[in-house]
Parts: structure tokens; C-alpha cells; sequence
């Protein structure tokens, strides 16, 4: 599993099978040591930007436990819908429903319908206040 980690995020709550992190920001030490020490995690993403700001230490200290750093941009807002409800969605078109119909049966907007059927690249959702990241 792979969930989004701010500076504000409770990193006692994050999941026990997390295997791979993506910093939107970068974070405190101690909460990266903490999650070191009681996650299994293989891989830790985030923006060239967060990088540079990462500092050294912090870095050295993470390649130390073998743990891969790469840079990746994941740009957009989460969507807001659970997975429940967006394969729901999906099946519901699938099965040749209109998007009014859709919106009826799921109470989603429309429009959010739209969105998720047409453009949405549906890679990362929002599970509460924890972003997941899809494969």
C-alpha cells in the first residue's frame, strides 16, 4: 500500500501493511525514523522540489536502511469518492446507464460522474484524511 505523507499527518494511524510513502512535503525527522522503525517500507517517492529540501542527513539516514528515494510528480487533488463508490460507477456505466440515472441511484453529482467516466486518471483516492495511491 502506498499513502500520501504531509507534515500534519498522524504517522502512528498510517496502515500497518504501508510499503511505500509519497512526501508531499518534507517532514520531521523523528517522524521519519519513526516510520523506519515500525513500517516495512521499501520506497519513499516525492517532487524534485521536496528533495532538495529534504535535508542531508535525513536522506543519508534513509539509504542507510536501503530504502529507495525516487522523484515522482503526482499532481491533482485526490478524489474524493471511496473505491466502493467509483467502481460502483463504473459498473453502472458499463451496464449502459445514462450519468442522470447514475447520479440518481449513487448520489454523486453529475458532474463528478463526468469527470471520473471521461478524464479522471483515478490514481489516488481519498480514504478519509489518508490519500492512497492505486497502481
Amino acid at each position: 500500500m502506498k499513502c500520501a505523507i504531509t507534515e500534519n499527518t498522524n504517522i502512528q494511524s498510517t496502515p500497518k501493511d504501508l510499503v511505500e510513502i509519497h512526501l508531499v512535503r518534507p517532514i520531521k525527522k523523528e517522524k521519519i525514523e519513526w516510520l523506519l522503525n515500525n513500517r516495512a517500507i521499501k520506497k519513499i517517492t516525492l517532487s524534485s522540489s521536496c528533495l532538495k529540501r529534504l535535508p542531508k542527513k535525513t536522506q543519508k539516514k534513509i539509504k542507510e536502511k536501503g530504502i529507495t528515494i525516487s522523484i515522482e510528480k503526482r499532481r491533482g487533488r485526490p478524489i474524493g469518492l471511496s473505491f466502493e463508490k467509483i467502481k460502483e460507477i463504473i459498473e453502472l456505466r458499463k451496464d449502459y446507464q445514462s450519468i442522470r440515472d447514475i447520479e440518481r441511484i449513487t448520489d454523486v453529482p453529475k458532474s463528478t460522474i463526468h469527470y471520473l467516466l471521461k478524464y479522471a486518471d483515478r490514481k489516488k483516492i481519498k480514504k478519509g484524511n489518508t490519500v492512497i495511491y492505486l497502481k
